[in-house]
């Protein structure tokens, strides 16, 4: 019987059966769990101080050239992939945020081998297939990470127990067991469908299957779980999403193939077995976001980040920005499978667009930013079509809704859309914006007040390192000024 489809037993899943991270054992802990436990602190371990609350206040101009942290997308799927893989991969650029660092501790009990070889640097030595893992695996505020985990573990004969924080415990899952239990997969959950969840998976049979939302999210865990089923597995997007599963998938020796029909974007797995591959991440254009909007809402900016990935399927905001008027120019750097270039922007004046619905799968998690960005804009940024922000980390559209309202900016919230009517002019800022832990309203409004009349305070900056260790650094380096302050 092929090994694909079967639970295997690694020599690293023996050993940590057998291992106890107490007393002396505690000096070989792993560097993902060390550095994942750190991160329950990100924030307060950078400026050497427990940080409840964070400033962002007008100063001078920001300029220079910075690199954006590796692509959270792409870093959460070259570790799970490289646990299903047989053989070693080598991954160079991978985000080392708490999220990420979760999904490594996930493969590592799932039977692989993850080691930490520098910044940036992971070694994941592959068995080819996931063992069952002796505890509960923990994916924090991994989103991604926890979907796409549960569907590569569905297609193997295990039993795997997921949860996370208070943040991802509300977060919806149906979207994903709903097709995984179509395929055969068994699910135990919380009510509401929600995560602590266990997952029987194995004998899974492949699926036609087509989302009802774009979700790449969902797509991608169908998709691993259609590795081990039996015969092929098609899902059809009515947007086209990130396709960074799809490309992986692929560099990693598995059957796939995408075309477009008058119903959707259509994509066929057919089962198989993975081939350890080396994978370099480019920067993150989600993350790439921050100061680039930063650099076009502050007077006499210019800044650079560099390495951006350009795949087209992520540069809905860039497209976005140009529309309603920014200075942006992109260089491209050779780079093997992705479009990769360094983005420079420049003090614009930005005038008011409408997105089109249809651009949400692109940059949905960029809107946060985007919102941030209309408040400088002359006349109205019109967003519809992204009512998934309203079940991310946080209700994101009503969040930035009341955030721009308490820095004096004039906002309609819809159920699916948000409406910012700027006024061409810096908002009044000053106020303290409460994020409920969602990293990237604390980062958009923290943005805002570097531009605003008065400093805008957020709440909760912890969770900023799970998908951007090192920002607040960053920004400082640019000409920022960030800085903690009492509650």
């Amino acid at each position: 019987m092929p090994l694909h489809g079967r639970a295997v037993k690694s020599p690293s899943a023996v050993k940590a059966q057998k291992t106890k991270l107490q007393g002396p054992e505690r000096a070989k802990e792993p560097y993902a769990a060390r550095a994942w436990k750190e991160q329950k602190q990100p924030v307060a371990a950078h400026l050497g101080t427990v940080v409840e609350h964070l400033k962002a206040q007008p100063g001078h101009a920001l300029n220079g050239r910075v690199r954006a942290p590796g692509d959270k997308s792409i870093s959460h799927r070259a570790l799970i992939l490289g646990a299903m893989a047989l053989g070693v991969t080598e991954i160079e650029g991978l985000l080392e945020g708490a999220d990420v660092l979760a999904t490594a501790e996930a493969a590592r009990a799932f039977g692989a081998k993850v080691e930490r070889q520098g910044e940036g640097r992971w070694r994941v030595e592959g068995f080819g297939g996931f063992a069952q893992p002796s505890g509960v695996i923990d994916c924090g505020n991994a989103g991604t990470g926890v979907r796409l985990l549960m569907g590569a573990a569905a297609g193997y004969p295990i039993a795997t127990r997921f949860d996370g924080d208070a943040s991802l415990r509300k977060r919806p899952m149906g979207r994903v067991t709903g097709p995984l239990e179509l395929m055969g997969a068994r699910f135990e959950t919380t009510e509401g469908g929600r995560v602590p969840l266990t997952v029987h998976g194995g004998a899974l049979k492949g699926v036609d299957y087509r989302l009802p939302v774009a979700s790449a999210q969902v797509k991608s865990a169908v998709l691993l779980a259609g590795l081990n089923a039996e015969g092929p597995t098609t899902v059809t997007e009515p947007e086209p999403t990130r396709d960074h599963t799809e490309r992986m998938l692929r560099a990693f020796g598995a059957g796939v193939e995408v075309t477009d029909t008058p119903e959707g974007r259509r994509i066929v797995l057919t089962p198989g077995r993975l081939s350890a591959q080396a994978v370099r991440v480019p920067g993150d254009p989600s993350s790439a976001a921050f100061p680039l909007v930063a650099g076009l809402i502050v007077p006499g900016s210019e800044v650079t980040v560099e390495g951006v990935l350009l795949n087209p399927l992520r540069t809905g905001l860039l497209e976005t920005l140009c529309e309603m008027g920014a200075d942006l120019s992109i260089q491209e750097a050779a780079s093997a499978g992705e479009r990769v270039g360094d983005v420079t922007a420049r003090f614009s004046r930005l005038k008011g667009v409408t997105v089109p619905p249809e651009r949400a799968p692109s940059m949905i998690d960029e809107y946060p930013i985007l919102a941030a960005a209309a408040a400088f804009a002359e006349g109205p940024v019109i967003m519809r079509g992204i009512g998934e922000m309203r079940v991310k980390e946080s209700d994101r559209i009503a969040l930035m809704a009341a955030g721009l309202k308490a820095c004096g900016v004039e906002v309609e919230e819809e159920p699916d859309g948000l409406i910012v009517h700027g006024a061409g002019c810096a908002p009044l800022g000053g106020a303290e914006v409460r994020t409920h832990g969602d990293h990237r309203i604390a980062m958009s409004h923290l943005i805002l007040g570097l531009a605003a009349e008065q400093a805008v305070t957020v709440d909760e900056p912890g969770m900023i390192a799970t998908s951007f260790p090192g920002f607040v650094e960053m920004m400082r380096g640019l000409g920022a000024e960030i800085a903690a302050c009492p509650s």
